[in-house]
């Protein structure tokens, strides 16, 4: 993505957030053109203080990505599970991280993880777990690190990408976050 193209998203993001906790539309953000009018998948993370405060996303979507941003800001900001629903007082300690996705690739030896650089989902028993690049980064993690908090994101137990019907699958993703737009 160019730079106003990041630039953009973050903006889009921003605003879908804060009409939702003002209760009021969000502004049209106009024509979209380039990388935001394509469709694709995307997170958007939210923190306060530095914290994880909300993290929706969709591994791909047929929705150009600017109305995929735009919708998963409201929904990181109410519907994650984990959190309770962001309040209007909360908004000024809120940063927003958006993480465009690549296309998923099916990993066949866990070897070829490069932590910090992808992102893991894996499936096993009906059960889904995704973390995206950057938390091995966060979390000072190595691919075993990666793998086994995977499986923990899909409720199995840390060792169950072994089980040799589990499923992986990597990705990169591009991130955007309002650090950048201040400086």
């Amino acid at each position: 993505m160019t730079d106003d193209e990041r630039r953009r998203l973050l903006a889009i993001a921003r605003e879908s957030l804060v009409s939702l906790l003002e209760h009021r539309e969000a502004h049209d953000p106009g024509p979209l053109t380039g990388r935001l009018a394509e469709p694709g998948g995307a997170f958007v993370t939210l923190r306060s203080g530095g914290r994880l405060r909300g993290c929706i996303g969709y591994i791909d979507s047929p929705q150009p990505l600017a109305n995929v941003v735009a919708e998963l800001a409201r929904k990181s900001a109410r519907e994650d599970p984990r959190f309770p629903p962001l309040s209007p007082p909360e908004m000024t300690r809120v940063s927003l991280e958006v993480s465009v996705l690549s296309a998923i690739r099916p990993l066949a030896d866990a070897s070829g993880i490069r932590p910090g650089v992808d992102g893991l989902l894996l499936e096993l028993r009906g059960r889904r777990g995704l973390l995206l690049p950057q938390v091995a980064t966060e979390q000072g993690w190595d691919a075993e690190g990666l793998l086994r908090g995977t499986c923990c994101k899909a409720g199995l137990p840390p060792g169950a990408w072994k089980d040799p019907e589990a499923r992986m699958f990597t990705f990169t993703a591009e991130i955007c976050d309002e650090s950048e737009r201040r400086s």
